[in-house]
Parts: structure tokens; C-alpha cells; sequence
């Protein structure tokens, strides 16, 4: 490509941009001529014997993340050592991202983007080649996040005022959308036992009145781990498409599932009434670290649907998060493999160290995501986080927040262990004494965590002084 040929924006980007577009991926046809060309032409191997190194911490503090630096401004200098709370990735992206992003900064110029084509295509292929599921390119819709979906959904299927339906404990950020579109959620609240959470189907069903419009699946769920099997998906979907209740399956950690589970598609149900009655949001940002990207999309096969959302939904693109997602996609697949596979080793080390070293915390291996939900009542009982909660709403003054013992544990564990979780009262109802951990980092990292914990809990190491 000349020089001048690059000053044109649009031939750049569509004609020869899939260079600059997807980094050392190579030409149009070997994206879509072979699936296993793309995946690993994004970069070289990081380690002898093809493995990426996911071993090595990343350093990220002073960058303005929001796990650690933001942390840091919270609880105030030196006081997190080891962030664990919001559910982004510690490491490098995977090689094809940052060789595709370098690539197209040596053409500088930002001017307005044009979408290429190829971004909705390697899309349907990634699904199609890791999931079975086959989208039609007029099913889907890019947008800048999955949030700005949801809410643009939420906007057509249910007026202000009236109930979304929420399997509690669930993510927190639902309960920001709802506030968004001033909608009330209504918590139905998962059954757990040995080790493990199920849909309360009666229950689930009994909450369902004349203005409950809208159900938010979440699968992966966030924060408990499940991977709802695919009886789960076909039993909730007939309740809601009798009651007449739109799904939006909000699948973003659909690419973490751990050893001899299996993540089954809300789309790919037998049952293409079902399937109808559903609109399913996803991104890379989960998969691949690139939720400042802002980049996301969502697909259904109700085209009435998808004309009326159209209607409410403006997307918001940038070049540097469509080119970071196209090169994800075509060229991080082996990355994420053997992240995922690194993940679940974390989880493994993590749950066997914390019932071995720290018997005050129950934690239970996850089926999905990256996340550890934390049972954490024995460390309230042993600080006394209730009584501390109590004093402190007590003694505050007028124009100072209260605060829930979920928070008292967050501030325990950042002022005594310096490292932060995120306390477990914002997810919703079945959140009592819950922390949520984030094992998406080295696992030097985990270790140093856990052990900070450990260390702290020691008998003789715990006092009643009030925390800061």
C-alpha cells in the first residue's frame, strides 16, 4: 500500500487496512480461508514449546486502572498491594492485539471510521468455529459495550416503573442499568447447596407479574460460577415465553468454562421458540482484556425486535477497539486457550490454599468464569465486622454514607492484608457475608494474596481496633 493510497481513509481501512486492521494476521482470504492460519499468525509464541507466559507479573499500577490505581485513591497510598476485585484481566494482551494496534499507529490520522465488513464477519465466524452457533449478519448489531445494549433493549421491552427479573446473587452492574432506564428489579435469589448454586424455578416464576416484561440471564453467572446447563436455559426459557418475558442473556464470560463443564448458548437451544423470545449480548472484553475498548454486540432472531432496539441504540465506535476486537478474534485464539486453561489452574491452587491455610473463608471450585465467590462469615465473626458496621452507623456524622458489614470486609482486607476484593452486598439478594475475588492475574499474585490473607487471620493477629 502507497502512501498516498493510505491517506484515503476508506480504501485504508477496507481494501488494504485488514493489514493495519488485523496486525500480523495476513491477507483477507487467510482469515476467512483458515480458521487455524488466523489463530495463531497474531503473534509470535512468547516461551519455548509454544507457550504464552501468563506466569510473569504485569505491572499496572499508574496506569489509571480501575483495579488498582482507583483502589489506591479509595484507600489511600500503599494500602493495596494486591488488586482482586473488578473483573478485568493482569496480563499482557495476547501478541495479534498489540502487533494490530501498533500497526495501525504508524498511519496517523483519526478521523471518523468507517465499520468494515470483516469486523461483523470474524464475529460470526468465532461462534460459529468455537460454539457451533451460526449468526446471520442482519441477526447482529455492533455496539460500544454490552452495557449500552442491555439499556437500549431494556428501553422498548419495559416501561419505566416496571420489574426486571434478576437471578440473585448476580452482577452488579445490572442493578446500574436498571437505574438507568427506571426500571425495579425484582431478585429471585439462587438455591445454594453442597457447594453449589441452582435456579429456584417455583420461585423464579411466582415473582413474574403483570408488569414484569424483561429476565437478565447471566451465563457464566457472575459472581457464583455457574454454567447453566442446557435443561437450566430450556427450563427458564419456557417460563418466561409462557409468561410472556423477554430473555437477554448477558454471556460475556461464555469463553471461561473450567475443566468438564460446558457453556451452552441461550441461541443454540433446541427450541427456536424459545430462541426467539431472547436477545444474547457478548464482547471481547472478558476474553481478551479489552474492556476499555468499548466495544461489544449483540444477536437475536427476532427481527421485530432488532428494528424496534435499532430505534433506541446509537453505537458510539472507536478505531483502536474495533481494531483490537477484529485482531482478537482472527488472531488470539491459542492466547485464550491457554489463558483459560491458566485460569482454571488458578482456581484449582486457589481453592485448595484456602481450605488448607484459611478455614474462615469457604470457597467453592467455580464451572465458569474467572471470578471466586467467597463465602467470608467466618471472618466477620472472627473481626466482628457486624458490631463494627453497627458503631460506625452509629457514631457517623449525618452527611457520611453508613456502612454494611460486606463493606466493613472489603475495608478489612485492604487495611489488614492489602488486598482488595469487591464486598458482596452490591450483588443482590444471597450476598450476606460474600466477597468476590478475581483469579485473572498471575499466580504469584494469587499466592501473595492468599497468603497476606492467611497471615492476617492468625490467631493473635486479629484485634478489635476500629479500622480507619
Amino acid at each position: 500500500m502507497s502512501r498516498s493510497d493510505a491517506l484515503n481513509r476508506r480504501t485504508f481501512l477496507r481494501n488494504a487496512g485488514m493489514t493495519a486492521l488485523a496486525g500480523a494476521v495476513g491477507a483477507r482470504t487467510t482469515l476467512v480461508g483458515s480458521a487455524e492460519a488466523g489463530e495463531m499468525g497474531g503473534g509470535a509464541l512468547q516461551a519455548p514449546g509454544g507457550r504464552f507466559d501468563f506466569d510473569t507479573i504485569y505491572n499496572r499500577f499508574g496506569t489509571d486502572s480501575v483495579k488498582f490505581d482507583q483502589q489506591i485513591e479509595r484507600f489511600g497510598p500503599g494500602s493495596v498491594e494486591v488488586g482482586m476485585g473488578i473483573a478485568d484481566m493482569d496480563f499482557r494482551a495476547a501478541p495479534a492485539i498489540t502487533q494490530a494496534l501498533k500497526k495501525r499507529f504508524e498511519h496517523e490520522n483519526w478521523g471518523y471510521l468507517h465499520m468494515p465488513d470483516a469486523v461483523a464477519e470474524t464475529i460470526l465466524d468465532w461462534n460459529k468455529r468455537r460454539y457451533n452457533v451460526t449468526i446471520k449478519p442482519e441477526e447482529m448489531m455492533i455496539t460500544s459495550g454490552v452495557h449500552p445494549g442491555i439499556i437500549a433493549t431494556l428501553d422498548v421491552v419495559s416501561p419505566k416503573g416496571s420489574r426486571v427479573l434478576l437471578q440473585t446473587p448476580t452482577y452488579n452492574g445490572f442493578y446500574s442499568d436498571l437505574r438507568y432506564t427506571q426500571t425495579i428489579a425484582e431478585e429471585s435469589p439462587l438455591r445454594f447447596a453442597n457447594g453449589r448454586f441452582d435456579m429456584d424455578f417455583d420461585d423464579f416464576e411466582r415473582r413474574i407479574g403483570p408488569d414484569t416484561y424483561a429476565f437478565i440471564l447471566c451465563n457464566p453467572q457472575n459472581p457464583t460460577g455457574n454454567v447453566w446447563s442446557e435443561a437450566d436455559l430450556l427450563r427458564i426459557g419456557e417460563i418466561c415465553l409462557k409468561r410472556r418475558v423477554l430473555v437477554l442473556a448477558d454471556e460475556i464470560h461464555c469463553d471461561f468454562v473450567t475443566k468438564g463443564q460446558k457453556y451452552t448458548p441461550f441461541a443454540s437451544l433446541p427450541d427456536k421458540a424459545i430462541v426467539h423470545n431472547s436477545i444474547t449480548f457478548k464482547a471481547a472484553s472478558k476474553s481478551f482484556g479489552l474492556a476499555a475498548h468499548k466495544v461489544g454486540w449483540f444477536h437475536t432472531t427476532n427481527a421485530e425486535l432488532l428494528a424496534k432496539i435499532k430505534v433506541h441504540h446509537r453505537p458510539d465506535l472507536n478505531t483502536l477497539g474495533i481494531i483490537a476486537n477484529h485482531a482478537a478474534y482472527t488472531g488470539g485464539g491459542e492466547w485464550l486457550n491457554q489463558c483459560v486453561e491458566y485460569i482454571d489452574g488458578n482456581h484449582d491452587f486457589a481453592v485448595d490454599f484456602i481450605r488448607r491455610n484459611i478455614p474462615a473463608i469457604k470457597a467453592y471450585k467455580p464451572e465458569g468464569t474467572y471470578l471466586l465467590w467467597l463465602d467470608c462469615k467466618g471472618v466477620a465473626e472472627q473481626i466482628g465486622a457486624d458490631r463494627m458496621a453497627e458503631e460506625h452507623n452509629r457514631r457517623k456524622a449525618a452527611n457520611e454514607p453508613s456502612m454494611n458489614r460486606e463493606q466493613v470486609l472489603e475495608r478489612w482486607f485492604v487495611e489488614k492484608a492489602k488486598v482488595h476484593l469487591n464486598q458482596g452486598a452490591s450483588y443482590g439478594k444471597g450476598s450476606d457475608y460474600h466477597m468476590r475475588m478475581n483469579l485473572a492475574t498471575s499466580r504469584k499474585m494469587v499466592e501473595k494474596a492468599l497468603t497476606n490473607i492467611a497471615n492476617a487471620l492468625k490467631p493473635g493477629a486479629v484485634t478489635t481496633q476500629q479500622l480507619k
